[in-house]
């Protein structure tokens, strides 16, 4: 783990210059500077904008499609496309804050991520709004890996337990308040914008973390951070681009000869990926996936289950909206509102798991969290069918209820059961990697919509029963996954061990220590 470096102005020997020494990093006043409570504020709400601006765009899907007349590939771009380049570009973006400055680099992401708030805000038609979406995405990218790199270095020990239950506190109310937000500005209809107002509400509160987060943000950097791994950003960006984009355009180009010759592709680059990894590893010691970590059995498993649960909840998350607002006619309002009891129990369950159940039994929570969300699925399946187009809202509360507690048993413990068993100096690069994966499967869950459920619809432009049954036979698939998932888990470690997180996501490559909530789509 590489040294700190900040700027601050020098105090004397014996003060806080010598008590920010103890824990390993030059001097950062962290007790007589009160502007670090400003830093965390305004760096929490950049993260809160970011998770709201995940979970607002589901709800307000339909009326997008409405209003731009969008084909059933550009709304699963305008989902999938964000995830696609936050993971592409998530451990560059800790990369580069390490070498050039946290700060820089989380002012140019808020910047770039309101710049492309606007135009997503502006965009007038489908192919401006999925561009704008990408940058976007890609904006976050820089922004959100400073996140917890700059508390890290802005706060001592005793005050990040702290400091990351506030932040924990945030992301679990991002993911409760984004789906009501969105419903609520779509509904509304401000200024006869529709949709619009979901991305143009960042555009206050991105301004104001620019001009704050100069005056208030101490810079900090990693003086021996790696050096960038741009080759092996472009192969697994392009094989992960080779993997969905054919996903997602060829059910509407009926499934043409170049998309298959892509997708058959991927393994290869795949094991190109790995030889290049493996040179840059005895050329300068600085590739962009640590190899090494794969040795550890219980790493590998995790990796799988993060790809796998980001691929059941990026199908679930985006066919639910499509179920509740094309399938049975419900309003923006009405869907974001079913989706509260979903959200209040993924919290609970994410609270108890954490501090009452993993410590007690271990990876059998996890377990227990995959074989309830199926659970829940099934019911829901059962439902829907039972009640068909009459189905009310309080009627879905008890499956949504069930799968909420099974996401919550997932989310909250799984990123520290992962790195359990890594190696403390890898614990930065393992933590940003596994985040990096859940995003990658979030987007292929999204182009995978294109096959397991728009597959099943004859007419995407007639809404109505179809869109139900749709659903149904998309559920089966999600249950599918858990299963998959369930098994995969038997190779994680039966207890959690104690993980330390002080040097996660500081002079790593600054994604580390990312909340597996982060980025869990809720509604």
């Amino acid at each position: 783990m590489s040294t700190e470096t900040s700027k601050t102005s020098p105090e004397n020997e014996t003060g806080p210059e010598s008590a920010a020494e103890e824990w390993g990093e030059t001097p950062l006043d962290a007790k007589a500077d009160r502007r670090r409570w400003l830093a965390l504020a305004i760096v929490m709400t950049a993260a809160f904008m970011d998770l709201v601006d995940v979970t607002i765009v589901n709800i307000a899907i339909p009326s997008m499609r409405g209003d731009l007349h969008a084909s059933t590939s550009a709304i699963q771009w305008i989902t999938a496309g964000y995830a696609l380049a936050f993971a592409a570009g998530l451990i560059t973006g800790g990369r580069l804050g390490d070498i050039y400055g946290r700060k820089r680099l989380f002012l140019i992401g808020i910047a770039g991520f309101t710049a492309a708030s606007l135009l997503c805000g502006i965009a007038a038609n489908p192919a401006m709004l999925v561009t704008s979406r990408l940058l976007q995405g890609s904006m976050a990218a820089m922004m959100v890996p400073q996140v917890l790199a700059i508390i890290h270095v802005t706060f001592p020990p005793h005050e990040r337990g702290k400091v990351f239950g506030m932040f924990g506190a945030i992301v679990g109310l991002g993911a409760v308040s984004g789906p009501m937000l969105g419903a609520l500005l779509t509904e509304w209809n401000i200024l006869g914008l529709e949709w619009r107002p979901i991305f143009l509400i960042n555009l206050p509160v991105g301004i104001a973390g620019v001009i704050l987060g100069r005056k208030f943000i101490t810079e900090s950097k990693a003086p021996r951070a790696l050096r960038l791994d741009l080759v092996g950003v472009l192969i697994a960006t392009a094989g992960m681009v080779m993997l969905i984009y054919p996903l997602t355009q060829g059910r509407e180009n009926d499934w043409p000869l170049w998309g298959f010759l892509c997708m058959g592709a991927v393994p290869f680059l795949i094991a190109g990926f790995i030889a290049y990894e493996k040179y840059k590893i005895r050329k300068d010691g600085s590739p962009l996936v640590e190899l090494s970590l794969f040795k550890v059995k219980s790493f590998a498993a995790g990796i799988a289950v993060q790809l796998t649960f980001g691929i059941a909840t990026g199908i679930f998350f985006l066919v639910w909206t499509m179920y509740m607002q094309m399938g049975l006619g419900w309003s923006a309002l009405r869907a974001g509102t079913t989706g509260i009891p979903f959200s209040i129990a993924v919290s609970a369950a994410a609270g108890l798991s954490v501090q009452k159940l993993v410590p007690r039994f271990g990876r059998k929570v996890l377990q227990a969290g995959a074989l309830t969300m199926a659970a829940g699925l099934l019911l829901y399946i059962w439902e829907s069918q039972h009640y068909g187009m009459d189905i009310a809202s309080w009627q879905m509360a008890a499956p949504l209820v069930v799968m909420g507690i099974g996401m919550g048993l997932i989310v909250a413990p799984l990123t520290d059961t992962v790195l359990s068993e890594v190696p403390r100096e890898h614990a930065g690069s393992a933590s940003g990697l596994i985040n990096t994966t859940g995003q990658m499967g979030n987007a292929l869950g999204l182009g995978l919509t294109s096959v397991v459920y728009f597959g099943v619809i004859e007419n995407d432009t007639v809404f109505g029963p179809q869109y139900v049954e749709a659903f149904r036979s998309a559920l089966w698939w999600v249950v599918a996954v858990l299963v998959v998932i369930f098994a995969v888990m038997f190779a994680l470690p039966r207890k959690q061990a104690a993980v330390s997180h002080e040097g996660d996501g500081a002079g790593d490559n600054g994604a580390g220590g990312e909340i597996a909530l982060e980025k869990v789509p809720v509604a």
